[in-house]
């Protein structure tokens, strides 16, 4: 899809979840997306507090972003893919059960 359309996607999902009011919904919708980005914040944040605290910086997985953490654990790329699409299946189908409640 690359960069132009997956933007254009996440602008337009953005812009109806906002003018339907179910703006909180996207982190749940979104799961995969918001996992992926935390993982890199917790990595880097930790990595740096860590390094003033106790000389050396800690990691908390063994590489940013999560999905390169669960290859270097052994699970091949396609593995990684499935759980992933599979999870955000799940979230998806929670996040439309959310709204129609």
């Amino acid at each position: 899809m690359g960069d132009t359309g997956s933007l254009a996607l996440g602008a337009t999902l953005g812009l109806v979840a906002v003018m339907t009011g179910q703006w909180l919904l996207l982190p749940v919708v979104g799961f995969v997306f918001v996992a992926e980005a935390g993982s890199v914040i917790i990595q880097r944040y930790y990595f740096k507090w860590t390094r003033i605290r106790q000389g050396e910086g800690r990691r908390v997985f063994k590489m940013a972003p999560i999905h390169y953490h669960f290859e270097l654990l052994g699970w091949s790329e396609t593995q990684v893919k499935e759980r992933f699409w599979l999870i955000a299946v799940l979230c998806g189908m929670l996040g439309v059960a959310l709204a129609l409640v």
